[in-house]
């Protein structure tokens, strides 16, 4: 596998690990993007566990300020997307 993770790499991945067809593997994968992202929309939470918790955040209007011209600009204010791992994953990437 590369660096990235690509949703056709999640499809050969289900498939070669649960031996299902190519096209439900698909439909599996995109579902729980599907689900994540309507959640998203919602506003909610999305916590998978021994993972970690996907939260949807408000971001307030701010100035910003170009680094190279120094003009100063209005950022609008935004929904963002925040990621908390688990304990679990964060004891096993830091062993």
């Amino acid at each position: 596998m590369s660096n990235n993770i690509t949703r056709q790499d999640l499809y050969d991945l289900t498939h070669k690990e649960l031996g299902i067809s190519k096209n439900e593997c698909i439909k599996f994968v995109d579902s729980i993007f599907e689900t994540m992202t309507k959640n998203f929309e919602e506003g909610n939470k999305v916590k998978i566990s021994l993972f970690g918790s996907f939260d949807v955040k408000q971001k307030k209007s701010r100035i910003g300020r170009n680094p190279k011209t120094l003009e100063t600009k209005e950022i609008s204010s935004r929904k963002v997307i925040t990621f908390k791992p688990s304990k679990f994953l964060s004891r096993k990437i830091n062993k």
